[in-house]
């Protein structure tokens, strides 16, 4: 079921930008910027998602099936994978709506944390894996969380096992300009401190959460017009 977009209870007003937290079944945007420094770049995903939880531990957020999103795409509307890996991050872009058609990913995000930690699951709810994408800590906003992909990420199984993800594409991204050696040290230093986390079996690996289900009650947040809007503050 969907609707028009609704912060829930005064989430807009409370402001997570201000440091107060959003509720559970509060609505928000989880979106990622182009590369830029400062976060200052323009929004080129855009996910509505219902929130979970938000504490100072810990931002968790679902987002369900059929949500409609916005993604990059090349200038003709194509698909950015369908993009040779050599040219990939320096031909025109601009972006489409799209819906997630897939079975619903839980986000899971500690303040300060340089990655995010996504739950897939199969339809029927048979767990698949965690997905640990290694990104700007998010800075949050009175209407959702503005991060930056940082192209290298880790897959984390069942059994515990693990491996690293794009990382053909983590290594275009510098030969394009798009992060240069220091950044690029700072990202892989990150996912290392990630690997010791996943092998230690910590925070949220050990929570439980792939047994968790969202409320039947929530609806699906619907993608609000002003969904490139650019926040007068913003808070990590």
């Amino acid at each position: 079921m969907t609707g028009t977009f609704r912060p829930g209870n005064g989430a807009a007003q409370r402001g997570g930008a201000q440091g107060t937290r959003w509720a559970p079944g509060d609505q928000i945007l989880w979106r990622y910027r182009d590369h830029a420094p400062g976060l200052k770049g323009p929004v080129h995903i855009c996910r509505p998602v219902t929130v979970v939880q938000d504490t100072e531990e810990l931002l968790a957020v679902w987002m369900a099936p059929g949500t409609e999103c916005v993604k990059p795409v090349l200038a003709d509307g194509t698909p950015v994978h369908a993009e040779p890996l050599a040219t990939r991050y320096t031909v025109p872009r601009t972006t489409a709506r799209s819906r997630w058609f897939g079975a619903g990913v839980l986000k899971l995000a500690r303040p300060g944390d340089p990655w995010s930690v996504w739950l897939f699951w199969e339809h029927g709810w048979r767990f698949k894996n965690w997905y640990v994408n290694l990104e700007e800590p998010r800075s949050r906003w009175s209407r959702g969380v503005d991060s930056e992909d940082h192209f290298l990420d880790i897959a984390v199984y069942p059994d515990r096992s693990w491996k690293w993800l794009d990382e053909d594409e983590f290594g275009q991204a510098q030969r394009s300009g798009l992060m240069d050696r220091e950044q690029a040290r700072r990202v892989r230093e990150a996912g290392r401190a990630a690997v010791e986390v996943i092998e230690e079996w910590g925070t949220p690996f050990s929570g439980g959460w792939q047994d968790w289900r969202p409320d039947p009650a929530w609806t699906v947040p619907v993608l609000p017009e002003d969904w490139d809007r650019t926040p007068a503050h913003m808070t990590s």
